[in-house]
């Protein structure tokens, strides 16, 4: 027979509010995409240690991904040029819907959800136009609501400004088109720039690069809490210059960019993968799985403050008390004092980027 207090635990547990949003898989910090032993693509949930919480499967290999800020659900993106992305139900591991670029358009990899998660934004290219597109989407049916131009070429990485109203696009500059699969078309007259434009599309500002560094493709971003945007770019231009691959910039300001000393910025290979800023803001840094690198800047004063050698970095984000950052070779690690502290080793091969999971304000 039931003892009265077992009767009265399981009356209690049984009258528990059920478990909703990300608390339901584990309570994940970020999200990356990798390659598996078993020859699969996934996307997976990391805590904060690194340790793998869920893993869910991808039609074929990710690039970078979007978190619904309240639901457990994510879009993972095909690597550009890519035409699919699909949104998952991370508790499940099963595919909601399944967001198609329209003919004549391909996927950058990367999106964003507004601030309630009700629309979600992904970058897009117009192929035959040569002109970058933010497309709209129903962020419950994943109906395609409609689109406006993203303020240049190749846009690449977008986010959200705090405060929900603005978004940040990173427009590389680079035309591409799907007949020609990642080649380069328009490097002699390249122009990227960030856009700020409102979630109508309106242009709000634009901000160019001298042109003199207008074959340094603005590829990735990072938005500080206060609005100081963060961008890394992937140098185009000849292999004999070492140019800044660091921005820094905030709505109304000219962007200020960084560099490391010669001897470590030429090592950089003039590609900077992600880039993050520290969990207090102090510090931004970028990664170089090309030269197995990562890079760290004091923000106040922009100067380099260390170089680091980490076999195939490239995944970047803020961590609980510092810096993550994940690797090809399976490695999640953590940055917060002069040492990298490798926390684990998946058996998988972590892809480009770590995204991290931002909980609702």
């Amino acid at each position: 027979m039931t003892s009265r207090r077992r009767f009265l635990a399981g009356l209690a547990a049984t009258s528990l509010p059920p478990i909703h949003g990300w608390a339901s898989v584990g309570r994940p910090e970020f999200l990356a995409a990798g390659l598996f032993p078993d020859g699969s693509y996934r996307l997976a949930g990391l805590d904060a240690q690194g340790t793998l919480l869920f893993s869910v499967p991808l039609p074929a290999r990710g690039h970078a991904a979007a978190a619904h800020p309240v639901k457990p659900q994510a879009v993972a993106f095909a690597r550009r040029p890519g035409t699919f992305a699909v949104v998952i139900d991370c508790v499940t591991g099963s595919p909601i819907a399944r967001l198609t670029a329209p003919e004549g358009r391909h996927f950058y990899g990367h999106g964003t959800f507004s601030a309630d998660g009700a629309i979600f934004f992904a970058t897009e290219n117009d192929f035959e136009a040569g002109e970058g597109i933010i497309g709209v989407w129903d962020a419950e049916t994943f109906a395609r609501l409609g689109e406006f131009p993203s303020g240049g070429v190749g846009p690449h990485d977008m986010r959200l400004m705090p405060g929900g109203k603005t978004l940040v696009i990173a427009n590389g500059g680079i035309e591409t088109h799907p007949e020609t699969g990642r080649t380069k078309l328009n490097l002699p007259t390249m122009k990227p720039n960030l856009t700020y434009l409102s979630l109508s599309g309106l242009v709000q500002e634009q901000v160019s690069l001298t042109p003199a560094l207008h074959k340094n493709s603005i590829r990735h971003l990072a938005v500080r809490r206060d609005g100081l945007v963060g961008f890394a770019m992937q140098w185009q231009g000849s292999k004999a210059e070492h140019p800044p691959l660091l921005g820094l910039h905030r709505q109304g300001e000219t962007p200020h960019l960084l560099s490391a000393p010669e001897q470590d910025q030429r090592t950089l290979q003039g590609y900077a993968g992600s880039i993050a800023f520290s969990a207090d803001g102090a510090t931004v840094a970028i990664t170089c799985p090309r030269s197995n690198a990562l890079h760290r800047f004091d923000v106040a004063s922009g100067t380099f403050s260390d170089a680091f050698e980490l076999e195939d970095v490239c995944g970047l984000g803020s961590g609980p008390n510092g810096l993550v950052f994940t690797t090809g070779t399976g490695v999640f690690g953590a940055l917060a004092t002069a040492h990298p502290e490798i926390r684990t080793r998946a058996k998988c091969q972590w892809d480009n980027h770590l995204v991290r999971i931002t909980p609702p304000a």
